[in-house]
């Protein structure tokens, strides 16, 4: 056995995995040794258990929990034979000004989204093996394609695990940022500012600060890549941001068409403008974009105007079957049946995707795909249709199209996020990808023309929007300038209880009830704060613990 073997042990009667991650130490006071039961093969390597416990530490979380991610998916009995280094010719391929990027121990570059970020991995792969982290399944098999064809030896995670493990290139979504990799070169994150790169569930640990704090450790350089750069990856750029010529930074931004609903009539024409509707009618391809799942989010009584809610909670109740009524928040389910007058006919005030695409069939006469996170066509980007309305998974799912169409951008502009104009942006770059930059177009129904977001898609220059975020978050006190973390869970009672005295000594600490059973602390020390979230014994039960998570309680 050695650091990082993949073992089984007894526990309690039954075999469990496990990692080696320390030789040659003695136990604690009143443990009993038990011996290994099996060897499994090879496990993560030294730095990069390192790597885990730091990432506990960060987020507060259980070393196991990222021992998991950095183990490999099936038994290792060995390594392969290490693979060939990258072939000569690929460094003659990489220019100057990104090769220049790998002389900064962090670096970000700011690509258009119709840009493809090759020939940054290249420049990685001239310093060594690669570990290179992309945000979606789709994008890492298309970088993984992309390094093949210019001869760099290229393994896909987790898969690949073993063959970059005994030392070749690596590519993956967040989880590889644990993958062991021998004689690492550099380090690409590849849209950096994307909500998949960070684990929704707790620990709420993001690949970009995993990969930065890597990169410290292992002494290899980190570049980002990304066409809306986030306020957290400029806060770990000490030098200026790389772009590349202006010209060609605005072709890779689609047209956009601007559709100014302030004077529209809302109740004759609902969300289809005529703007949209000669698109629609028109012979290109068009993804529809209403981030609003089911029938109808928000129902009136077509007798009496009454707002339908929930009789247990008083929640504005949607509608996904005809004739069944579901609330959000407490999942109640009842008959479509108006409790002021007994009528049963409602009229949607705020419809949802599936409406949607019942009318558009309906204008249009012919077929129109649907597509949310648990109802898509095929991965691949094949589509039935020539038109689709879904959510924003629509634009992950969607190959390409002619047109990418945002129903009601407002929505995103005014949601209840504190990153709302940041993930406003991203979606707008999302929609270029899709079109394939100036070759498409966006066309965005809204009522607010002239907000910063537009303003910034329109001329392709986001740092319009990141001078306007920056102020908002330092005066509201959010992220990056203040660490936060919320507690909930059955424990959150006992555990904020033992925590609460320890935050005297953290400076600039604040401890919120936002809601029963749900607390919210923010400080501007950020190891002062950690130190105290780790330091309390976590009580029995179930305990959510979320360290700078993307969306805050309200």
């Amino acid at each position: 056995l050695s650091l990082g073997t993949m073992v089984r042990v007894p526990l309690h009667g039954r075999q469990v995995a496990g990692c080696v991650v320390g030789v040659d130490v003695d136990s604690p006071p009143g443990v009993r040794p038990r011996a290994v039961t099996k060897n499994a093969g090879a496990g993560p390597s030294g730095d990069v258990i390192d790597l885990c416990r730091w990432a506990a530490w960060r987020w507060a979380g259980r070393l196991p929990t990222f021992l998991g991610a950095a183990s490999p998916p099936t038994m290792v009995g060995s390594l392969p034979r290490r693979a060939a280094r990258a072939a000569p010719e690929v460094g003659a391929k990489v220019g100057p000004r990104v090769a220049s990027l790998f002389e900064r121990p962090v670096a970000l570059i700011r690509l258009p989204p119709a840009a493809s970020p090759l020939e940054v991995v290249r420049a990685a792969a001239v310093r060594g093996n690669a570990l290179v982290i992309a945000p979606t399944f789709a994008s890492v098999r298309s970088i993984a394609d992309g390094m093949r064809r210019s001869g760099i030896v290229t393994a896909v995670h987790p898969d690949g695990w073993a063959r970059a493990a005994a030392g070749c290139s690596i590519v993956g979504t967040r989880s590889a940022v644990f993958a062991s990799v021998a004689e690492l070169g550099a380090i690409v994150v590849i849209d950096e500012h994307d909500e998949a790169l960070q684990n929704e569930g707790s620990p709420t640990w993001h690949a970009r600060e995993a990969a930065i704090e890597r990169g410290r450790r292992a002494g290899v350089p980190v570049v980002m890549i990304s066409p809306t750069p986030s306020l957290e990856a400029l806060a770990h750029v000490s030098g200026d941001v790389a772009t590349i010529d202006r010209a060609r930074e605005r072709a890779g931004w689609a047209r956009l068409e601007i559709v100014d609903r302030r004077e529209d009539d809302l109740a004759r024409s609902g969300l289809y403008s005529l703007a949209l509707v000669r698109a629609l009618q028109s012979e290109r391809t068009v993804v529809c974009v209403l981030n609003r799942t089911g029938r109808a989010q928000m129902l009136g009584c077509l007798s009496c105007g009454t707002l339908a809610t929930c009789e247990r909670c008083e929640a504005a109740v949607r509608q996904d079957e005809p004739a069944r009524l579901l609330c959000p928040r407490c999942a109640t389910e009842r008959p479509a049946i108006c409790s002021n007058c007994a009528a049963t006919s409602f009229r949607p005030i705020r419809i949802g995707v599936i409406k949607a695409r019942e009318q558009l069939e309906t204008l249009l006469r012919e077929p129109v795909d649907e597509i949310t996170g648990a109802k898509a066509v095929a991965v691949d980007g094949s589509r039935r249709a020539r038109v689709a309305v879904g959510t924003e998974a629509a634009l992950q799912r969607v190959g390409s199209a002619d047109v990418v169409a945002f129903l009601e951008f407002d929505q995103e502009l005014g949601a209840p996020r504190y990153r709302a104009a940041e993930q406003a942006m991203t979606l707008l770059a999302r929609a270029s990808r899709v079109v394939g930059g100036r070759d498409g177009s966006v066309l965005v129904q809204t009522r607010q023309p002239d907000h910063e977001v537009l303003r910034a898609a329109l001329i392709g220059d986001p740092s319009s929007v990141t001078a306007a975020e920056r102020e908002r978050r330092v005066l509201l006190q959010l992220p990056p300038f203040v660490t936060v973390a919320v507690i909930g869970g059955t424990a959150a009672p006992a555990f904020v209880a033992a925590l609460e005295p320890l935050l005297s000594e953290v400076p600039g600490a604040l401890l919120d009830q936002r809601d029963e059973g749900q607390w919210l602390v923010r400080a501007s020390d950020r190891q002062a704060l950690l130190d105290a979230l780790n330091s309390v014994a976590r009580p029995p039960g179930r305990l959510r613990l979320q360290v700078d998570p993307a969306r805050l309680p309200s």
